[in-house]
């Protein structure tokens, strides 16, 4: 693909890139052995199947309408490609022939399915055909390609088999002669976008630019005036007001792009649609989208995120709503939208190694995230709420399953995420056990062994690897949280202070094979408060360890966890086995407990209640509800002093 843009740029590994062992080597076994197979089995007992196959009747309308506009069946082709991207990527791990074959299949399906022109969408070719890019505003029909066309990149790369992203390339060269500003095409974008992202994907291992120049027009053209939303609902005999919830903020339509500096509407549309503007920017070295999105990035992050990288608070919009407004309990916090913040993050690595965004990676990826996935990858989460009453669990599917594949496609590509390459440079975002290869823009092919048991320990052993010496600067990540980190090369002290360039450990010189770096990240029980415009965390702390948030459960401290305070700090606080979870760390804290022994039987008193010595138990979030079901809460009630 010839180069749109100048200067240096930073892309993620392919997945076949990078071999994951340790924490999240563990969480892909999981994938593996489990998710992958489950996800295509809840689909085709969903019906999916049916409704792509041509040999069988039209199975109609399985899933009513809701608002008079959209079914979630719409949406079956989008939760078939994260499906499919899912097992793509867990054959990179495990090679597994049936479940392969049953991929085959359904692209075979999906071939039988495609029209003469490219056109491609199972809800518009067998429910209500003739009405294809009529209602792009709501029924999610780029968002459907999107997710086919990634799913599409990661089988070909996983197999070697270019059915499925010939089928995607005819689609997308469809697309092409139909959206455009000349006359004749469709000056339009999706209601929920993601097709950005994936063209992206798509012109990157084909290495056509026209891909990219589409998903730029996507990305140009959002909320411009005359709003195409508008117009199409007037071509449609449709009244644009008559919109679900009433403002295009809710799709991020409301205004053109470079001009948008508050995050607004549904969490994960935001999401998709940030990930889309830094590929471009990347891609494009556009500043104007770059200036954008980091207004957005402080918008987010100072004023709409929870501690666990939990994103979009309420349900009504499944999306934003005031600054500083983060209830616990109620929270929704989608398993996707932290998700796509983890997509969006590692997009923003694009223009260069920038600590602010790899650390909002990890910490959406270690809590809000994978807290999604249980741990024998069978169950999941779909709201991500900080307080439970005991009433909040993992279910097995949900009516708009887009969660499960989600998570799923996220862990089983991990290694996408931990390492970003330039000509000259390679930066380490996350750490885990693992092994990398890079080619460098001098040719060089650099090997990269990570020796780590991170999250739980803070050594982190980089072996370098070279066919012949060459030179380079390696970039190594130092979170923000840390204190006290140390680096040596080849047993030689690094002075961080004189090396550190936007949080990262820049270090450029001649490497050799046989070059060892060794990286050591204290961890600590430490404590966070909120911004006190944060209402609903107002006296409360919530507890840390390196990138992992901590909670406490029923299950090791009983029920009324409310009753908790924590008083002197955390300096009594030590490390512990988690008891159930092998090599897991969780943290006991001293505490008091206030008790209603003694109170009587009034619901109110004059009297506090009394308080008893205790010592709390707190586990990682993203392990919670894996054990026994019961009460959880992060924000603990903590004393003045």
């Amino acid at each position: 693909m010839s180069e749109p843009s100048r200067g240096r740029q930073f892309r993620p590994l392919p997945v076949p890139n990078v071999k994951v062992s340790g924490f999240w080597g563990d969480r892909q076994e999981a994938v593996c052995d489990s998710t992958a197979e489950t996800l295509l089995d809840r689909c085709v007992e969903a019906g999916m199947l049916d409704q792509i196959d041509v040999r069988k009747p039209s199975p109609g309308i399985v899933i009513p309408r809701h608002s008079g506009l959209v079914s979630t069946q719409m949406f079956w082709d989008s939760d078939l490609g994260k499906s499919i991207e899912t097992i793509a990527y867990s054959l990179y791990r495990k090679p597994n022939p049936k479940l392969e074959a049953r991929v085959d299949e359904i692209v075979d399906m999906y071939e039988r399915l495609q029209a003469p022109d490219g056109y491609l969408n199972s809800w518009f070719q067998r429910i209500e055909p003739g009405r294809r890019w009529t209602n792009l505003r709501d029924t999610h029909e780029l968002y459907c390609a999107g997710h086919l066309m990634e799913a599409a990149v990661a089988y070909y790369q996983a197999t070697g088999k270019r059915k499925l992203l010939d089928i995607m390339c005819r689609y997308a060269d469809h697309m092409i002669a139909v959206f455009g500003r000349r006359p004749g095409r469709l000056p339009g974008y999706c209601g929920h976008e993601e097709i950005e992202l994936a063209l992206v994907k798509l012109a990157r291992v084909t290495g056509e630019r026209k891909y990219l120049d589409l998903a730029k027009f996507f990305i140009d053209e959002r909320g411009r005036e005359p709003h195409f939303f508008t117009e199409e609902a007037l071509r449609d005999g449709r009244d644009p007001e008559e919109f679900v919830f009433g403002t295009y903020e809710y799709n991020q339509s409301h205004m053109p792009v470079r001009e948008q500096r508050k995050v607004v509407g549904h969490a994960v549309r935001a999401m998709y649609l940030y990930s889309g503007m830094a590929d471009i920017a990347t891609e494009y070295r556009d500043d104007t989208l770059t200036t954008a999105l980091e207004a957005l990035w402080r918008d987010l992050t100072d004023k709409q995120m929870y501690v666990t990288g939990g994103i979009g608070p309420a349900a009504s919009n499944e999306g934003f709503t005031d600054y500083y407004d983060l209830p616990n309990e109620s929270a929704y916090a989608e398993t996707c939208a932290s998700v796509g913040l983890v997509f969006w993050a590692n997009r923003m690595l694009g223009r260069g190694p920038d600590r602010r965004y790899a650390d909002v990676m990890e910490q959406a990826l270690y809590n809000g995230a994978l807290s999604g996935l249980s741990l024998d990858g069978r169950t999941f989460f779909y709201e991500n709420p900080l307080e439970s009453a005991g009433k909040h669990h993992r279910w097995k599917w949900h009516h708009c399953p887009c969660c499960p594949p989600n998570i799923a496609r996220l862990v089983a590509s991990i290694g996408a995420y931990m390492y970003g390459v330039a000509d000259d440079e390679i930066a380490v975002h996350l750490y885990c056990e693992s092994v990398a290869e890079a080619t460098l823009g001098n040719g060089a092919k650099v090997k990269l062994a990570q020796e780590t048991s991170y999250p739980w320990k803070g050594a982190i052993g980089i072996g370098v690897s070279l066919e012949s010496p060459a030179r380079f600067a390696l970039s190594l990540r130092v979170p923000g949280w840390v204190k006290g980190a140390s680096l040596t090369v080849n047993g030689e002290a690094i002075d961080l202070s004189a090396v550190t360039e936007r949080g990262y450990a820049r270090i450029e010189r001649q490497w050799a094979d046989g070059d060892r770096l060794q990286l050591h990240l204290p961890l600590a029980a430490r404590a966070v408060w909120a911004d006190p415009r944060v209402r609903q965390d107002a006296g409360r702390v919530a507890v840390l360890r390196g990138p992992l948030v901590y909670c406490a459960e029923a299950a090791d401290n009983g029920p009324g966890l409310n009753s908790i305070v924590l008083t002197d700090g955390l300096e009594g606080a030590r490390d512990k086995d988690l008891s159930g979870i092998p090599g897991a760390v969780a943290i006991e804290v001293p505490a008091l407990r206030e008790t209603a022994e003694g109170w009587g039987d009034g619901l109110y008193g004059e009297s506090p209640p009394e308080r008893r010595e205790d010592r709390v138990v707190l586990v990682p979030y993203h392990l919670w509800d894996n054990r026994a079901p019961g009460e959880m809460l992060v924000w603990l009630r903590k004393e003045n002093g």
